[in-house]
């Protein structure tokens, strides 16, 4: 028999509040947090699986006081809002029918009917709140040991369900996966198309969840040469790719944690009209769109010091583009752009007409200050002199 370790979330009492309302024996922990801790992951997002439907599910949580919002409540989910982390507790189900976007799906009372139709065996592993044994049905827990990542049932029929899966499965391989299932990667190099009928927002949030993983780019490799890259990001060619893997060791060298948005930057040639249709077909928000624009815009002026070039875009998109073009970040660590010492009221009191000769001097002095690497007060005065001497 299979227990799941006694993480800390499993002693936490706002949970076992909660299953004493819901009643022993009429729920359990399902899917992410039980696959992560038997792997020793730390696991985030609690689910729980429930016989009861979701009318009772809110009645018995606002007879105990506890606040709900039925998220899904069509699909049966209800999220309790609780101590340490909101759950969603979602009703068991069967699937009627399926048209490769969604599913109709009606309330069931078995817990294997509900575990045939989640999309990996990894994924279908439920535990008893209060002893922590697992139920694995699908051989779940066998193929966690072995790095597996495999479909239930036959994964082209499975993929027809959701053209989804296709996304999940390679994201779920590259975080888990150690080794390629020949049977999952064909069907979803044959079923690639049908990713083209998904709305792009599930498409982009699938993406960048693959992104941000710590090395997703042998899988996205894999998903390039399987034909399955193209379909959703056909801008994506062998260079951006390797320009990924290029990256992803830059950010590991360097210290800095996985970025989706810097990562789909290295997917896309460093052009913003790319950019900007990338962004808006995976409608992606104003500032994840912004960052893409600012990654665009790399060039041979990426090459000057990285506080002349953080003084000149910021630090966020500075940082994006010397690990893009493999510059050296290290000197914006903990730095911080000072601001000039110098205004326009004190080249006026020098002599110069108020207007546009102001501002240009004032731009000029700027730009010797930003080259010398910010000298203090008085080397600015002296810069201003010399400004005004050439000038002159």
């Amino acid at each position: 028999m299979t227990r799941l370790p006694a993480a800390g979330w499993t002693r936490r009492p706002a949970l076992a509040r909660l299953i004493e309302v819901l009643g022993t024996g009429n729920a359990r922990w399902v899917g992410g947090a039980v696959r992560d801790t038997l792997l020793w992951i730390e696991a985030h997002d609690i689910d729980a699986a429930t016989l009861l439907e979701p009318r009772e599910v809110i009645t018995r949580l606002d007879e105990a006081g506890i606040r709900s919002i039925p998220t899904g409540i069509d699909h049966g989910t209800v999220t309790a809002i609780v101590d340490g982390g909101n759950v969603e507790i979602t009703t068991l189900r069967k699937d009627v029918s399926t048209d490769g976007r969604r599913a109709t799906v009606a309330f069931a009372t078995d817990w294997r009917d509900d575990a045939s139709r989640r999309d990996f065996t990894i994924n279908a592993l439920y535990a008893d709140p209060a002893t922590l044994e697992v139920f694995d049905y699908f051989g779940g827990v066998a193929d966690l040991e072995a790095g597996r990542v495999r479909f239930i049932g036959e994964a082209a029929a499975r993929i027809r369900e959701d053209y989804l899966r296709i996304l999940r499965y390679f994201r779920f391989q590259a975080r888990f996966g150690s080794q390629l299932d020949a049977g999952a990667e064909s069907a979803c190099a044959e079923l690639a198309p049908g990713l083209k009928g998904l709305s792009r927002e599930r498409v982009g949030w699938e993406l960048q969840n693959l992104l941000v993983l710590p090395d997703p780019a042998p899988t996205v490799a894999r998903m390039r040469d399987l034909g399955v890259l193209p379909v959703v990001l056909p801008e994506a060619g062998k260079h951006e790719v390797e320009k990924l893997a290029e990256l992803v060791a830059r950010e590991q060298a360097h210290g800095f944690a996985p970025d989706p948005m810097r990562r789909l930057a290295a997917l896309l040639p460093a052009a913003r009209p790319v950019t900007e249709a990338v962004a808006a077909r995976l409608r992606l928000s104003r500032h994840q769109r912004d960052r893409l624009a600012c990654a665009a815009a790399r060039d041979t002026r990426d090459g000057e010091d990285p506080r002349a070039l953080a003084y000149r875009i910021g630090i966020p998109c500075a940082i994006d583009r010397l690990l893009l073009t493999g510059g050296d970040p290290a000197p914006l660590a903990g730095w911080e752009p000072p601001r000039l010492p110098l205004k326009g009221g004190e080249i006026v009191a020098r002599g110069v007409s108020a207007g546009p000769q102001v501002a240009r001097i004032l731009h000029a002095v700027e730009q010797r200050w930003v080259a010398e690497s910010f000298p203090d007060r008085q080397r600015v005065s002296e810069l201003l002199d010399a400004e005004l001497a050439d000038g002159g």
